[in-house]
């Protein structure tokens, strides 16, 4: 699957524009790191436990997009965007969308 940020996959033509598809999770930071991270706003620095959560939320909500792009028989997805919104407080849902397509056969 090929996955990228552009209308357009370098080298190839789209024969067919599928569907908007998506990818969604909702996590919530924890207590145990906001701990930690309210300790490391005082010594300053990146907040680490933040980093990793977000990392992962993205690769969830990602592989997500991808699944759902699959099942309806795309070879890409197209202009791919991520988006946060706070669902409550502590908790956020992370959203990977974009535009499956299937592209022309390439030639040779």
């Amino acid at each position: 699957m090929i996955v990228v940020t552009t209308e357009t996959v370098p080298g190839r033509e789209i024969a067919e524009v599928i569907d908007i598809v998506q990818g969604s999770t909702v996590r919530t930071r924890g207590v145990g790191r906001d701990i930690v991270a309210g300790l490391r706003t005082i010594v300053g620095g990146e907040v680490h436990e933040y980093a990793e959560l977000l990392t992962t939320a993205r690769a969830e909500a990602l592989n997500r997009m991808v699944a759902e792009a699959e099942k309806l028989g795309a070879d890409a997805v197209v202009q791919v965007r991520y988006n946060t919104a706070d669902v409550m407080q502590g908790t956020a849902e992370l959203l990977a969308y974009g535009t499956a397509v299937r592209l022309k056969d390439s030639p040779g």
